[in-house]
């Protein structure tokens, strides 16, 4: 019953406080400390994901669950008495294509549970402000969404330039100052942005031992630094491109953003090149900086299908090619580097799980995996691409079942036997545009 209570009133609560930011875009907000209490921190419990890494106290979902009432009120009564603090966050490296590494913030499980809470009411408020070229952490919105309205807006437009940009080192760059300053544009409530405050300011405990005390930055992976980069790249940039460089062009402009990785699109080059000399400045003026080795100008127009270029967003390759009835025609196929990145990662999973598992389990995750890549890049005119995919994949797979033992497991014709026996799905094109 008290859950149930729990539930009505945070949803209740986010959509006044929704209604409101939309009804007046001037509003600053109130009060919306007390919203972090015992019954809506219950409610916030489930949307934590269950299988993510533990921070620094080494307690993961199910330990924290095991004592939910206990660490909830704990929780609560700390922020009420405003005893709170935030603990450090441990840092985790992920590798990138090209032997690089992705640097993720790791929260401890409870400072995830109040940040899911403080970044719910973000999102109500600001979700009113933001602009529709922004994309990335959206509810109703997602990369194969902005990827596939990008495919739909460029085929119908009269774009003739793309500037491909990229923000080098964006979650680690964010001034704090600047990211308070935006904060209240919308938030008059001091305790509640002394949270936020609170949690740019929390400690790095690198896997080193070392722990760094960040001057600038948000962790990237923490539950709160989605929105928190959606609302500072809406004042840095959105805003910026919206009512400074667009009405000072001459003809079609559009930027598209999803996070960091942006790309904006010109008919003319004379307003391309407005935008290459005050770029620079703009984004040094909010701590940021192109990065240089992914920012290119590449020409890409339906006037010169064959002259154009391609480039990446989101994970495919945009081209102009010729439909069926000879006409210019955008398309898309998986991209070089993700179809690479997605056939190592599936050659690492299976070398890892295949002497852990039966068969039955291993195809059944196989199955999901396959499916799971073809819900994304099962766009129209990508078929080719799917499919190369999945007999690369049919041959990692047969390779590393066999070699669970000196015994092999199966010959080609078994193998096939067992796809069809276990369902894995054949390539095929989900998603299509208008």
């Amino acid at each position: 019953m008290q859950m149930r209570q729990a539930d009505k009133h945070m949803q209740t609560s986010l959509r006044g406080i929704a209604k409101r930011a939309k009804e007046n875009p001037k509003h600053r907000f109130g009060n919306l400390y007390s919203l972090l209490n015992e019954a809506n921190l219950h409610w916030c419990f489930p949307q934590l994901n269950r299988r993510a890494a533990p921070g620094v106290e080494g307690l993961g979902w199910e330990a924290f669950e095991a004592d939910l009432d206990g660490n909830v009120r704990k929780i609560a009564t700390s922020l009420k008495e405003k005893r709170y603090k935030a603990k450090l966050v441990r840092r985790r490296y992920i590798p990138k294509p090209g032997g690089k590494q992705r640097p993720l913030g790791i929260p401890v499980i409870g400072d995830k549970l109040v940040e899911t809470a403080v970044a719910l009411i973000l999102s109500a408020i600001f979700e009113q402000d933001f602009l529709q070229c922004s994309h990335g952490y959206r509810r109703g919105k997602g990369p194969l969404r902005a990827a596939l309205e990008l495919s739909q807006r460029l085929h119908r437009g009269r774009f003739r330039w793309v500037f491909d940009a990229d923000i080098k080192g964006f979650f680690d760059n964010i001034d704090h100052d600047w990211m308070m300053r935006m904060l209240e544009q919308r938030i008059d409530d001091r305790p509640f942005l002394g949270l936020i405050r609170k949690w740019l300011k929390a400690g790095i405990l690198e896997e080193d031992g070392k722990v760094i005390p960040p001057v600038t930055g948000t962790p990237q992976g923490g539950v709160v630094s989605a929105v928190l980069a959606n609302i500072y790249l809406r004042f840095a940039l959105d805003l910026w491109f919206e009512k400074v460089i667009k009405p000072g062009c001459d003809g079609d402009v559009m930027l598209m953003r999803f996070a960091d990785d942006y790309v904006c699109y010109f008919q003319y080059h004379r307003d391309l090149q407005k935008i290459r000399r005050v770029i620079d400045g703009r984004l040094r003026k909010f701590t940021l900086e192109l990065s240089k080795e992914k920012t290119r100008v590449i020409e890409f127009t339906r006037f010169e299908t064959e002259k154009s270029e391609t480039f990446t967003f989101l994970g495919f390759e945009y081209r102009w090619g010729l439909s069926r009835e000879n006409k210019p025609l955008v398309k898309m196929r998986t991209a070089k580097k993700k179809f690479k990145a997605a056939l190592a990662a599936m050659e690492s999973w299976i070398k890892s799980e295949r002497c852990k598992h039966g068969t039955a389990m291993i195809m059944e995750k196989l199955r999901a995996k396959l499916q799971g890549h073809y819900n994304y890049y099962g766009v129209s005119g990508n078929y080719e691409m799917l499919s190369a995919y999945y007999h690369q994949v049919c041959l990692i797979v047969f390779k590393w079942l066999n070699r669970r033992s000196q015994r092999k497991s199966c010959n080609w014709q078994g193998f096939r036997e067992m796809l069809e026996c276990f369902r894995i799905p054949q390539p095929r094109i989900i998603g299509y545009w208008n």
